[in-house]
């Protein structure tokens, strides 16, 4: 009997450690998804500094060469004013040097706000369909084949009509990022982004010029502007303070006389560009709508008059950022861009950019799972060929036991 209460004690304490250990096991062995910041996966161009928080172009080296070229004759004319302090009237040089430097900083702070904030990037669409009409119920399923012009009955409209301040729009379908454009977006071939009220990629900034960050642009051209001016007009007074003739004074005066050239020269460039874009700013224009001489036959529906015109451009609210690039995302998330085939290999898909770019990367050879087979891998040929070529190794039967496609 004592063997017999010692045996059953022994096995209720065993049942309950094991049971404690299957759930510490079930919590162990559970499937635990890795979250990452969304600015690692982004399917653009951009690149990204401290932690996301700043985004700029492909072609952010171009902002080290800007600066360059604004600071060097800055840093040069604020340390030739610096020398004449001794020399000259501390009190005039005192100031010109305080007022250059001032304006070389504002300089600086646009050009870093021009180039390092998110220009008006739309979110790519990552549902799984696309509504055909607003307020439609209809809708397509957005396969990659379809994207790919491969299945011609799965076709949506390229285009459609919106209504903006009476006038009708078209806006277009952009086959990259799988939505209708809004009116005067566009998307950017170089940063691969759809850019609300897009202006133009400028490579002097390495970024797109668009809603968000079009005001900074154009202080930052305006500001380059007066400093370039502001450099010549002093650079010539330094020349006529000193004592001497004129011609005698700049050979002794190089320095001043190569400020005065390469302000001359740089007024020309930056202030031909600011004179330009206050005339865009003043008849509601986008560089991208000038060019393509879009309302030289038709009225623009967007201009109001010349003050609420600047209005618009330097006053109003900078609407708030789509993007959140902080996000937490999971890993495994993919929106439909691109896939792992299982030779190692990322294929990513662009229409615009001319097709399907293939690149290299170093991954686990894995099969996608079925929502990015769905949307990426276009099978329909390989099955043709699997089912006509009697030497094929492509198996049917495997397509529909791995990737679990829907019947049409």
């Amino acid at each position: 009997m004592q063997r017999e209460r010692m045996s059953k004690k022994k096995s209720s304490q065993v049942h309950c450690i094991s049971s404690h250990d299957h759930i510490l096991i079930m919590a162990s062995t559970s499937k635990h998804i890795p979250e990452i910041r969304l600015y690692k996966v982004w399917k653009g161009n951009n690149r990204f500094f401290c932690g996301g928080r700043l985004i700029f172009g492909p072609d952010v080296n171009s902002v080290f060469l800007t600066s360059f070229l604004i600071g060097a004759p800055a840093l040069t004319f604020c340390t030739r004013m610096l020398v004449w302090m001794r020399r000259g009237d501390p009190t005039f040089n005192f100031t010109v040097l305080t007022s250059a430097f001032i304006l070389t900083l504002l300089v600086f702070t646009f050009l870093f706000l021009t180039s390092a904030r998110d220009p008006g990037i739309i979110p790519r669409n990552k549902t799984s369909s696309v509504n055909l009409e607003d307020g439609s119920n209809s809708s397509l399923t957005q396969s990659r084949e379809w994207v790919n012009n491969k299945t011609h009955h799965l076709k949506i409209p390229r285009t459609k009509d919106v209504f903006v301040n009476g006038y009708t729009i078209k806006v277009k379908f952009c086959e990259t990022c799988l939505l209708y454009r809004p009116p005067r977006a566009s998307h950017c071939s170089i940063c691969n982004n759809c850019v609300q009220r897009f202006d133009h990629h400028c490579p002097w900034v390495g970024q797109c010029i668009a809603q968000r960050n079009y005001p900074y642009f154009i202080c930052f051209i305006s500001t380059s502007t007066l400093l370039c001016i502001y450099i010549f007009v002093f650079s010539w007074i330094n020349l006529t303070r000193q004592p001497g003739r004129l011609w005698s004074t700049m050979s002794h005066d190089m320095v001043s006389v190569i400020l005065i050239i390469y302000s001359f020269v740089s007024i020309w460039f930056v202030g031909g560009l600011t004179i330009f874009h206050v005339y865009l700013m003043s008849t509601n224009q986008t560089t991208y709508e000038n060019f393509r001489s879009r309302y030289d036959k038709k009225e623009n529906p967007y201009k109001r008059g010349l003050v609420k015109n600047v209005k618009e451009v330097l006053f109003a609210k900078i609407p708030p950022s789509q993007l959140d690039l902080r996000a937490m995302v999971p890993e495994e998330e993919d929106d439909g861009s691109e896939y792992e085939s299982e030779y190692g290999s990322s294929i990513r898909y662009d229409n615009e950019m001319g097709g399907k770019v293939v690149t290299k990367r170093e991954s686990p050879k894995k099969l996608p799972s079925p929502t990015r087979n769905l949307d990426n891998i276009d099978i329909s040929n390989e099955y043709e060929t699997a089912r006509d070529g009697a030497s094929s190794e492509l198996d049917p039967s495997f397509f529909s036991s791995q990737l679990d496609l829907p019947k049409y």
